[in-house]
């Protein structure tokens, strides 16, 4: 995208076609759109989304290699609010027993509200096949101790924690939400009944996916 420079077309294309779109990245590029962006959301409806799953400067270089800190993704976050936007924020994924404590779940939705957030959507990780195999690569290299309470929590082809957990990391991280003044809610819940977010006034009447392969369909824009 940064060479090519493909979203302001796409960004003008869904204004002129008067069709809302939302906007998931865990890139900071989206500060370079802004402009237009704000602009667009007159005409329609926009909602902007960063995804963000940790927050240990040294763990997320180990895992996501080339993306951008967390620090540069809230700042990217905080341009988006004061240009007018209520951003959510993906704090997924959650891994147990390296980002799903107390102390790093507080620390990390206080950062998110200071950032301006207005929600955020949270779960446990996911271990797709592909992704899976690296993973137990990641872990069996990084953190040894835990391979056998992983394997006892995505046994097999398996690829989602048990539900179990899943509960048990909601009730953690609701009170959090709370004392942080935030909205949120497990990405398995149905969201709250809220208007979209963005600038525009009107209700959306449609909306399109369009990822970073160019694919269409009847749902939120997912982008990179």
């Amino acid at each position: 995208e940064g060479r090519y420079r493909l979203m302001p077309g796409i960004i003008q294309a869904l204004t002129d076609a008067g069709t809302p779109f939302s906007i998931l990245t865990k890139g900071t590029l989206l500060r370079r759109d802004l402009p237009l962006l704000t602009e667009a959301s007159r005409e329609v409806d926009i909602s902007l989304a960063m995804s963000i799953a940790v927050f240990d400067d040294a763990l997320q270089r180990t895992l996501e290699p080339g993306t951008p800190s967390a620090a540069a993704r809230l700042e990217t976050v905080r341009a988006a609010t004061d240009a007018g936007f209520r951003v959510t924020v993906f704090l997924m994924p959650i891994l147990p027993h390296l980002t799903d404590s107390i102390a790093t779940l507080d620390d990390a939705l206080g950062r998110i509200r200071a950032a301006g957030a207005h929600r955020v959507v949270f779960g446990a990780l996911h271990l797709r096949p592909g992704a899976k195999q690296w993973f137990w690569q990641w872990l069996e290299r990084e953190h040894p101790e835990l391979v056998g309470s992983y394997r006892g929590l995505y046994p097999g082809a398996s690829a989602y924690a048990p539900k179990a957990y899943r509960q048990w990391l909601a009730k953690r991280v609701r009170p959090l939400l709370r004392v942080h003044g935030l909205t949120g809610h497990a990405e398995e819940e149905a969201p709250p009944r809220e208007p979209v977010p963005g600038l525009a006034a009107r209700r959306a009447a449609a909306s399109v996916v369009t990822t970073s392969l160019g694919r269409r369909a009847d749902a939120a824009a997912m982008l990179f």
